[in-house]
């Protein structure tokens, strides 16, 4: 039982910590609404699907807003999502990232997938990361399983 215990409280943490920085994501991204109202991955960095294992490299801005500021709103997302999917990197186990634009992100029956219908005014954040159970069994592993969280991410209007 204590076993079970311990890897509850260590799911409840990790829950936690991932809708923290879901909202800490939204945050960034109404900062920044101009880039994040986009719908095109292309023009918007905050769209983005990616798993953060521990040796995934993440792409360096090629502008430094900490030391030299960021004159164009893109290269603030930019530098916004690889600052964030650093310490995400740093506080989940092989956690698996989709921003995307979603009008339907759960299914029939109301589990969450993974797809998306790429439109509508909402972006979604999806998110999961390596569990293991209490036989130290991964289940739920981030690049197959379904998402744990699904949070809606607002970056506000055009206006």
């Amino acid at each position: 039982m204590q076993v079970a215990a311990m890897q509850a409280n260590k799911e409840a943490r990790n829950q936690a910590t991932a809708t923290t920085f879901a909202r800490e994501l939204a945050e960034r991204m109404r900062g920044n609404h101009t880039v994040a109202i986009k719908t095109a991955a292309t023009d918007n960095p905050y769209l983005f699907d990616v798993t953060l294992a521990s040796t995934t490299t993440i792409a360096t801005p090629p502008v430094n807003c900490f030391t030299t500021g960021c004159p164009i709103v893109k290269d603030a997302a930019t530098w916004d999502v690889a600052e964030w999917q650093g310490r995400v990197k740093d506080e989940l186990p092989t956690p698996r990232v989709k921003v995307c634009y979603d009008q339907d992100p759960f299914d029939s029956v109301g589990k969450p997938r993974w797809n998306c219908t790429d439109n509508g005014d909402i972006a979604v954040l999806k998110m999961s990361w390596t569990r293991s159970n209490t036989a130290g069994t991964l289940e739920f592993a981030s690049n197959s399983g379904l998402p744990v969280i699904v949070v809606p991410l607002t970056a506000g209007s055009s206006q």
